[in-house]
């Protein structure tokens, strides 16, 4: 029998062939927002348990970090989707762009409040978002002029505040939750006053009141069990799992409660999303039934698993536009952002 002659093209035939072959992947990989990790990571279980596919690998990067990873590059060891707890930035959509990143498809699967909470161990506060402002914010208005933040307790700024010192841990500068707290209290809060040229301003101190406590919600938690003097930042999820041990605050005299939340009563509320590599598609064919399974009835309805651990559901009407969107795989487009 002869030697089967391999030619040029043949050879180049398999060898592409090989390449693709090991490219493609089962398990997908995904990171961001640790607001919408929890949620993430009960789909990504459920997947594992019900297909044949592996559990996907998720990594809690925050909102900015994810995005970052997700738009350095189309490569296959880049991640899949990434989640956020914020809108991606359009600065953020350019980054994708010129890293070829160009075919993503958003996906938005509810809501969630920002809880300002304390250990259980106090009787309940609440705070007007001007006060929480004032006991943060770097530069602070006093007699007409912008001077370093002098409170040192809670009371320094309203009598009837606690006389505790200012002690709030939060998330760092990668975070989604992060970026919210400073757009809807500090900026929103600062643009109605003169004295900070009705601009918003975010600088938060650097002397000890605000601890940036990390990405992971669940350590916030465990300091506030025992610094009970302190205050937390954290998605409402989290307050809403830990509830045996936190109490929330009202907040300009709302509580943080779904329904307020799905309403937009709550003054700190925003919408929680997720990002797909639509190029990774054809080589980490568990994406499809991921995506899907994550905006089914099963999970992001009313009546969904997700409601049960926090997730602020979308009302039926816009969960389905958003549903078909995310069928189709729209691309997204930098003036959805703007």
């Amino acid at each position: 029998m002869k030697p089967i002659a391999v030619t040029s093209i043949g050879l180049a035939a398999v060898m592409a062939a090989s390449i693709s072959t090991a490219h493609a992947r089962d398990q997908i990989r995904i990171v961001g927002s640790s607001t919408v990790y929890p949620f993430s990571s009960y789909v990504a279980e459920e997947l594992g348990e019900t297909t044949d596919w592996p559990t996907p690998v998720i990594e809690s990067t925050g909102s900015g970090g994810g995005l970052k990873l997700f738009c350095e590059t189309n490569d296959m060891d880049s991640p899949d989707i990434t989640n956020a707890s914020r809108r991606m930035k359009p600065s953020e959509f350019d980054r994708c762009a010129d890293n070829g990143v160009t075919d993503i498809t958003e996906a938005k699967v509810g809501s969630d409040g920002i809880a300002f909470a304390q250990s259980n161990e106090n009787d309940s506060v609440g705070f007007t978002r001007k006060q929480i402002a004032m006991a943060l914010l770097e530069e602070v208005p006093v007699d007409g002029e912008l001077v370093k933040n002098p409170h040192k307790k809670w009371s320094d700024i309203d009598s009837s505040l606690p006389d505790r010192e200012i002690r709030v841990y939060g998330p760092p500068t990668t975070s989604g939750t992060r970026d919210a707290f400073e757009e809807l209290v500090l900026e929103a809060v600062t643009k109605e006053m003169k004295e900070y040229g009705n601009k918003g301003y975010a600088n938060l101190r650097k002397d000890g009141a605000y601890v940036d406590a990390g990405e992971n919600d669940n350590l916030i938690v465990q300091k506030l069990e025992k610094d009970t003097d302190a205050f937390g930042i954290f998605g409402y999820s989290f307050l809403d799992e830990n509830s045996d041990k936190l109490v929330g605050s009202d907040i300009d005299g709302v509580a943080p409660e779904p329904e307020a939340i799905s309403k937009g009563d709550y003054p700190i509320a925003r919408s929680l999303w997720f990002y797909i590599k639509n190029s990774h598609s054809d080589e980490v064919p568990a994406m499809a039934d991921y995506v899907d399974l994550f905006m089914s009835d099963k999970m992001t309805s009313d009546l969904g698993a997700l409601k049960g651990i926090g997730l602020i559901t979308l009302p039926q009407a816009e969960l389905e536009e958003w549903r078909k969107s995310v069928d189709d795989r729209v691309k997204l487009k930098k003036s959805d952002l703007e």
